[in-house]
């Protein structure tokens, strides 16, 4: 088979389309046949070297496609079986082999191509708006990077349970996709903690969902409510510096957490339960998840390249075919800040 392998650390230059062998299910594994590919920002830092994985590798976590083969020890899973998943390396390839317990079925009237560009996004949002702060009716929810792949989908589900949201984008093409999304307003990055209170009379976000980290850490303090919440889910802009919690006492004792994704799919049903409802709020319109460039197993470096410069607004996504399903017009922007979307 064809599949994307890092051989070695560094940009997305170092990717390599090779023959590989092909897979084989081992016990509890199904093996795919993969039909799209997610691009993630896992898959970056995996590359860099930021994570524990050992050159050489197949790049990719998330993705979707038919089971053609099932190994022992799997009994819920069938041949022919649509299945997607969120957390499985090896996924820039033409077959995988997946755990089947990481696995989730494809409803229905849900596209391939959607279930990769939904799933990991989708119960990443889920799991913060849900269950790390459940958003209430009538909250000041603050998103940082709204208009991105998991702050756009945050933003949907906040204002779906009744939050008034309060967006920041670094652009003013995003800041319209953030109102368009349902934000109740946009802010740049500058000064952007003193509306959040101006706009809350003072009082400050009931919660905070920032992906971005280092850059946006401090003035999340100045933005919060008293006894609100900070919830880091990501630090695209550097990790948050080692932190004295005493001075949460001078912020009004906020709560900060930094949950991650694989807490809260700790269990089969967990998983299960959770990619149900995502599916579920994407058919019924709640969600949605624009994309925003195909690409070829070819194409991987140019893909992870578009991803790392924030030249597009959406999800991007691989194809192990010889040419995408579908050609998009691609609108590119360039942030005016070093700040993700």
């Amino acid at each position: 088979m064809r599949a994307v392998v890092v051989p070695r650390y560094g940009d997305p230059d170092v990717l390599e389309l090779r023959t590989v062998p092909d897979p084989r299910p081992g016990p509890g594994e199904v093996l795919v046949s993969v039909e799209a590919i997610g691009v993630n920002y896992h898959d970056t830092l995996a590359r860099t070297g930021a994570l524990e994985l050992r050159p050489p590798f197949v790049a990719g976590v998330e993705g979707a496609g038919t089971v053609i083969e099932i190994g022992s020890e799997v009994s819920e899973i069938v041949v022919g079986q649509r299945v997607a998943w969120p957390l499985t390396e090896g996924s820039y390839a033409e077959l995988a082999a997946i755990p089947a317990g990481a696995t989730v079925p494809v409803p229905d009237g849900v596209t391939s191509e959607l279930a990769a560009a939904l799933l990991a996004q989708g119960l990443t949002a889920h799991y913060l708006a849900v269950d790390a702060y459940p958003v209430q009716a009538g909250d000041d929810v603050v998103v940082h990077a709204a208009a991105g792949g998991v702050g756009r989908l945050v933003l949907q589900l906040a204002c779906h349970r009744g939050g008034r949201v309060l967006a920041t984008t670094s652009t003013a093409a995003k800041a319209q996709a953030a109102v368009s999304a349902g934000a109740a307003v946009a802010l740049n990055y500058d000064d952007w903690a003193s509306q959040v209170k101006d706009l809350t009379g003072g009082k400050g976000a009931e919660v905070v969902y920032d992906g971005v980290g280092a850059s946006t850490f401090e003035s999340n303090l100045a933005a919060v409510a008293r006894r609100g919440h900070i919830v880091l889910y990501g630090a695209s802009s550097g990790p948050v510096p080692p932190f004295d919690l005493r001075r949460l006492a001078k912020f009004g004792s906020p709560y900060i957490s930094r949950p991650s994704l694989r807490d809260y799919v700790t269990t089969r049903p967990e998983l299960l339960a959770r990619a149900a409802a995502v599916f579920d709020l994407a058919s019924t319109g709640v969600i949605d998840v624009p994309i925003a460039g195909r690409f070829t197993l070819a194409d991987a470096s140019d893909a992870q390249r578009g991803l790392e410069d924030r030249s597009r607004a959406g999800k991007l996504l691989i194809f192990p075919g010889t040419s995408p399903p579908t050609r998009l017009e691609i609108h590119q922007t360039r942030p005016s800040s070093p700040l993700p979307e």
